[in-house]
């Protein structure tokens, strides 16, 4: 059966300079030549205006709007609704209903979801007033009810060309937070905590010092670590010292965060050009601990200020775009339960280029089941992650994992299961027989509660690494760092897709599991 595989080659490593407090970031793609040129005022671009408009509703207001092709838009915010789950009260599903040219239609919120086409446009909502009754904070800057983004109805999301996947990594391959998905791959879901922290922008995992960043768009660097323009100028930055800002010719913000380190020919001020090597991914900065890129983009917005708007569809198209992969399995975002509630899993955001054929999850309790959506009970608190199979019409194959959080009826009380993070490196053009390299971090984890347990899926041995070994003897196949992740290196004789898998089991036998698509060629 034919893999659905990436159609384009990593590029070569590239020099860069550690920070002071060891700066990380991943990226890259495709490679393009370093081009950074002092920007005059003489070579400011044009601004470039957006394929889009934003729309910001109250409950029963209506907007008309004029698209970029002249397409007329009749909108109307007729209610609002959300669930949440019995455990923290978050906001797991938000649903906005409007009137969009006489079609009433039920735009649901964030968490991986796409622009749907309804009334003769395209349209999204990125936030709805639901989510700031137990939020932390607000990344959106919204002052009524709901906020929508409309596009004519043949439009790309965003302008080809002007934009790229910011990493060296084949999309959705290992963890992520998206926008409106509550944190939780550090054990952030803790149900003593109800102010919220919905996440903005979008969390990429990946492996620390090895996944490269590149700058999704072209831009000026704004900030770089503590270095930065002037601040009064430029409202949305917030320099850090393992962050850095570009603005494009949009005047949209970008913010790379939790670097490992910087390119060296990197400086403030000046002009970087789409898939320029920015550095290397790593968790500094406020990570929680595991190792990812955190990407956003800021805009004005309705309210006046500047806001963060959902990257996920211009990452998806982006990624599309350079890549042609034939299927793409989404097995997300993630869910909190207690023990004996029934979990949806949900595959339905998945998509196949000659359409999807079958969808086939396989579940912890060893059923298959076959449909886009399953559900499924829990009888011992634990991190599950099961697996979603899709299958394109054309036979082409992708997995993806939903991860669920299981905990006891008397979560107050009771001890919370652990967590875990794997990730691999490289994700892409992996040949039989090539070093693949895996690391790993558990969460929630006492000194000398077990190991970390890999299953490569190939009918080899199992692994054993330790992510938290304090002082004890370290087994031979790992070498734990002061970063915190468990390394091994693994080859696969034989091409195919393989299912790897890695547990770690605490002392009241709660396990984590965490689960990665590797495809040998």
């Amino acid at each position: 059966m034919p893999m659905n595989r990436p159609n384009a080659s990593l590029p070569g490593p590239r020099r860069s300079v550690l920070l002071s407090r060891g700066l990380a970031f991943f990226g890259g793609l495709a490679l393009v030549s370093l081009i950074w040129a002092p920007l005059s005022a003489s070579e400011e671009p044009e601004p470039m205006e957006p394929l889009f408009k934003v729309v910001d509703l109250a409950r029963g207001e209506s907007a008309e709007v004029t698209l970029a092709d002249g397409t007329e838009v009749a909108l109307k915010l007729l209610d609002l609704s959300a669930r949440r789950d019995p455990i923290r009260e978050a906001v797991r599903l938000a649903v906005a209903r409007v009137e969009l040219n006489g079609e009433e239609v039920d735009i649901e919120v964030g968490n991986y979801r796409l622009p749907v086409t309804v009334g003769g446009v395209q349209i999204d909502s990125i936030i709805t007033s639901d989510y700031y009754t137990n939020t932390d904070r607000d990344h959106w800057q919204l002052e009524q009810d709901a906020r929508f983004r409309i596009w004519p109805e043949a439009s790309p999301w965003i302008r080809p060309g002007t934009f790229r996947h910011p990493l060296g990594q084949r999309f959705l391959s290992m963890g992520t937070q998206s926008g409106n998905e509550s944190t939780f791959i550090d054990g952030g879901e803790r149900p003593e905590r109800r102010d919220i922290y919905y996440h903005a922008g979008f969390d990429f995992a990946g492996y620390e010092g090895r996944t490269e960043v590149f700058a999704a768009t072209d831009g000026t660097v704004m900030s770089l670590g503590d270095d930065h323009l002037d601040r009064e100028e430029h409202p949305p930055v917030r320099p850090r010292y393992d962050v850095i800002y570009i603005r494009d010719d949009r005047g949209w913000y970008y913010r790379y965060s939790h670097m490992k380190s910087f390119e060296t020919v990197l400086e403030v001020g000046e002009r970087v050009e789409m898939g320029d090597k920015l550095g290397d991914l790593g968790k500094e900065g406020f990570s929680g601990g595991y190792a990812h890129l955190h990407f956003d983009i800021s805009m004005p917005m309705p309210s006046g200020r500047y806001g963060i708007q959902d990257a996920y569809p211009f990452v998806w198209q982006a990624y599309r775009d350079a890549y042609d992969p034939a299927v793409i399995a989404v097995a997300r975002p993630h869910s909190l339960a207690r023990v004996g509630d029934e979990v949806t899993l949900d595959g339905s955001r998945s998509w196949a280029r000659a359409g999807v054929a079958r969808f086939e999850w396989t579940l912890s309790d060893g059923r298959t089941v076959e449909g886009p959506k399953a559900t499924a009970t829990y009888d011992r608190p634990g991190t599950y992650c099961e697996i979603l199979k899709v299958v394109s019409g054309d036979g082409h194959v992708a997995y993806d994992f939903q991860e669920v959080q299981v905990l006891s009826r008397d979560f107050f009380e009771d001890r919370l299961p652990p967590t875990i993070d794997p990730v691999f490196h490289p994700t892409t053009n992996i040949q039989a027989g090539d070093p693949v390299k895996f690391a790993v971090r558990s969460f929630r984890i006492a000194p000398g509660e077990g190991y970390e347990e890999w299953d490569f899926g190939d009918g080899t041995p199992p692994v054993r690494v330790d992510s938290n070994p304090y002082d004890r003897d370290i087994p031979e196949t790992s070498r734990w760092a002061r970063d915190g992740y468990a390394e091994t290196v693994h080859r696969f004789r034989e091409p195919g897709d393989y299912v790897v898998t890695v547990t770690r089991t605490n002392r009241e036998g709660y396990t984590a599991t965490g689960r990665l698509h590797v495809i040998v060629e």
